[in-house]
């Protein structure tokens, strides 16, 4: 089942990271909560957080890389995980991958 979200508010101005293999729209609620979404194409990234995160993918594949773990975890469309405040991880995007980020 797709996922949708009413009554938003999405930046026309684009995100995009990694001479454009990595691009993202944020989309408003009128809580004033923001998300992401966006898409990588395969490739190696690393990422740095201000906020907590949650990232739920889509669609694709990637191998993810937490804080503090030396382990890569398989994530598949339809899995997701979080990333703690203030802190980096890395991704190994296997095809093209798309990403829903939320702000905790």
């Amino acid at each position: 089942m797709k996922k949708v979200f009413e009554n938003v508010t999405v930046e026309v101005e684009g995100n995009s990271y990694f001479d454009g293999a990595v691009t993202s729209r944020t989309v408003i609620f009128a809580d004033g909560s923001k998300k992401t979404l966006g898409f990588m194409l395969p490739g190696t990234y690393t990422f740095g957080t201000d906020a907590a995160e949650l990232m739920e993918i889509t669609s694709g594949e990637l191998l993810v890389k937490l804080p503090d773990s030396e382990a890569w975890i398989e994530i598949k469309s339809g899995d997701s995980f979080n990333v703690p405040a203030q802190s980096s991880f890395q991704v190994e995007v296997k095809s093209v991958t798309d990403y829903c980020c939320s702000y905790l």
